[in-house]
């Protein structure tokens, strides 16, 4: 339920019924009004039996097919905007409240799965670019209808925060009400196994509109999701989702960046570098260079090698120990000190002068999220806690199962913990 802490969703995530992937998930034909090219190589993916069953299973496929048949139905560009707001809305909302178990979550596979709002998205945003309308489309405009699908079924246009009052705490204590926002990731490494999820995406929707308990207080959390995708990062996606919640009248209390990393314990990643390392995105793009930040935000000037994470990593570490998994205060980069010409592993985190080439979070797009969330909060003035947090890597057992038991029970622990990160972060 909006508003309403998590824990209890959290804790009913587990062991929903397993079933291996059978043949007779396959994609519905196309309607009439979609054409065969233009499909980008994510979206692509959707059509295999994987993302179908997910979809099925999960409920969202008559979702996916009442936006086709709008879409279709549209007969001029403003009809068809109306069509993406309300659907790119509507599947976010939907995806939270089934996470959050809010409403009745439809098919067999378990309410905290990220996974079927993944692919419901790429679903439509195929649709979108394959469609013929009746009607000229140019490229742009259909870029933009695209562009706004995206950021409404990511939650970028829904982070608004609830009125809570000052009894929300608990009685006795102190009635402190910090304003949080979290962001977390699609699946990705998807050609290494299509069944991929995140648990940082499947937190995002766990926490969206969630009241933690901070021992000092209430911290109120709104979340949104980013892509894995180099060329959304080099447009500005970050900066156009996280920069209203920096300045303004209200602006928020703490800004933490989730994602997924590839251990069994959690990194509180103190330094984050201005390079990109060229892994491939789920489009199988890739990018070597410095991070571009997109023209007309708040910015420093040089643009800085790093910036660093003002999460009192220390007091987290103290706070969460003894929970499922290890938490570590990560202090490693890769950097190129100043005078020479070879990359090197410092512990201690960057020595003065030197070029970056990994954060403690690397350098593929965690550690560019980490580095351009916390170059906003630096760029605006803003003296909060902002930083990132990987979490252990969430595996799939051996097969063509899309879930198991032991799957169901670490993503539930996953997101209680983090939800315990979360509010060591605002009261440290």
């Amino acid at each position: 339920m909006r508003g309403a802490g998590p824990r209890a969703a959290v804790s009913a995530l587990i062991l929903a019924p397993v079933l291996t992937m059978g043949a007779s998930a396959q994609a519905a034909p196309d309607p009439a009004c979609l054409g065969e090219d233009g499909a980008t190589i994510e979206e692509a993916r959707v059509t295999e039996a994987v993302p179908q069953e997910i979809l099925d299973r999960s409920g969202l496929t008559p979702e996916t097919e009442s936006f086709i048949r709008e879409l279709c139905a549209a007969l001029d560009l403003e009809a068809a905007g109306a069509v993406v707001e309300r659907h790119g809305d509507a599947l976010w909302r939907t995806a939270v409240d089934r996470v959050q178990e809010a409403g009745y979550a439809e098919g067999d596979l378990s309410a905290g799965d990220d996974r079927p709002l993944y692919w419901a998205r790429l679903t439509m945003t195929s649709a979108l670019n394959r469609w013929e309308p009746g009607f000229e489309l140019d490229a742009g405009d259909r870029a933009a209808l695209v562009a706004d699908l995206e950021r409404r079924s990511r939650g970028h246009h829904d982070a608004d925060f609830p009125e809570v009052s000052e009894t929300a705490a608990e009685p006795g204590r102190a009635s402190e009400v910090s304003r949080v926002i979290v962001t977390g990731f699609d699946p990705f490494g998807l050609d290494d196994d299509i069944r991929q999820a995140n648990p940082s995406g499947a937190a995002a929707l766990a926490l969206d509109g969630a009241i933690l308990e901070t021992g000092e207080g209430v911290a109120v959390v709104e979340a949104v999701l980013f892509p894995v995708r180099w060329r959304d990062f080099t447009d500005g996606m970050v900066e156009h989702a996280l920069l209203p919640y920096y300045i303004g009248d209200r602006p928020v209390d703490a800004v933490i960046t989730l994602s997924q990393g590839g251990a069994d314990w959690f990194d509180l990643e103190a330094h984050n570098g201005a390079w990109r390392g060229g892994f491939p995105d789920n489009e199988t793009a890739e990018a070597l260079e410095t991070i571009p930040v997109p023209d007309g935000v708040p910015t420093l000037t040089p643009q800085p090698q790093w910036s660093d994470s003002s999460l009192d990593r220390p007091a987290i570490v103290a706070q969460t120990r003894g929970a499922p998994f290890p938490v570590f205060d990560n202090t490693m980069v890769v950097e190129i000190p100043e005078g020479e010409s070879e990359a090197v592993l410092s512990p201690d985190g960057p020595t003065p002068g030197s070029t970056a080439r990994a954060g403690s979070g690397g350098d593929y797009l965690s550690n560019e999220i980490a580095y351009r969330n916390t170059l906003l909060r630096d760029a605006t003035g803003r003296d909060i806690p902002a930083g990132h947090v990987h979490t252990p890597f969430l595996a799939l057992g051996p097969g063509d199962a899309i879930t198991d038991p032991q799957f169901e029970e670490n993503r539930a622990a996953l997101i209680g913990q983090i939800e315990d990160i979360i509010a060591a972060a605002v009261r440290a």
